[in-house]
């Protein structure tokens, strides 16, 4: 059940930091789920490092900060990934 949750979070933090980042992003939709996963690890690492995983009640900050890893993780790996595939955003 562990599983299905980390990809249930995974995806809800991908698609919500895909709407927060401007313009379109490339990268498919599991692509969006590994990159809201690895944001949402992220996240709680930072939490864990300045001491607010673990609070009474909801953990806004540690939510807060998982949002921002995975904005952080999927505009790097969008880029990444438009850099690898070679398409999207061209310029003339």
């Amino acid at each position: 059940m562990t599983w299905l949750w980390a990809i249930i979070v995974g995806l809800v933090l991908g698609l919500i930091a895909k709407a927060i980042l401007p313009g379109k992003q490339q990268i498919p939709l599991w692509l969006t789920v590994v990159f809201g996963m690895l944001g949402s690890v992220l996240g709680n690492w930072l939490a864990t490092g300045i001491g607010v995983n673990d609070t009474k009640g909801v953990d806004w900050t540690r939510h807060l900060l998982q949002l921002v890893g995975a904005v952080v993780i999927v505009a790097i790996g969008d880029r990444l990934w438009t850099a690898i595939r070679g398409h999207g955003r061209e310029t003339t």
